[in-house]
């Protein structure tokens, strides 16, 4: 996977949803979507353009229960930033298959992720 050109930019979407089967035949008949498997747990999606996550780790919420995820070449640099801008770390860096990760919440509350592969 590439990054350049990536830092700092939205790269991921993730979605909470309750059944993992019945969102991939949701998207993939209204969409086109294509997936891959992550183990019961986690699937990606791909749109053509824009890959993204269906996961049941975390509890629907569909009154903004899309996460947004950014890029960061350097995350504990990002990390910083996102604290001295005024955010608030919810989930500290943690590692998942392919990265790391931490998530935050804005000033209004909002909860956006931020990864890297490094």
């Amino acid at each position: 996977m590439s990054s350049k050109g990536a830092d700092r930019k939205i790269d991921y979407i993730e979605f909470n949803v309750g059944d993992i089967a019945a969102s991939k035949a949701f998207y993939g008949a209204a969409f086109g979507w294509t997936f891959t498997d992550y183990g019961p747990q986690y699937c990606e999606f791909q749109d053509g353009r824009l890959t993204g996550g269906f996961t049941t780790l975390a509890p629907v919420n569909a009154q903004g229960g899309a996460l947004i995820i950014l890029f960061a070449d350097d995350l504990e640099d990002a990390l910083a930033r996102v604290e001295t801008a005024g955010g608030r770390i919810v989930k500290p860096i943690f590692d998942f298959p392919g990265g790391r990760r931490f998530q935050f919440a804005d000033p209004d509350g909002y909860q956006l992720g931020v990864w890297s592969d490094r």
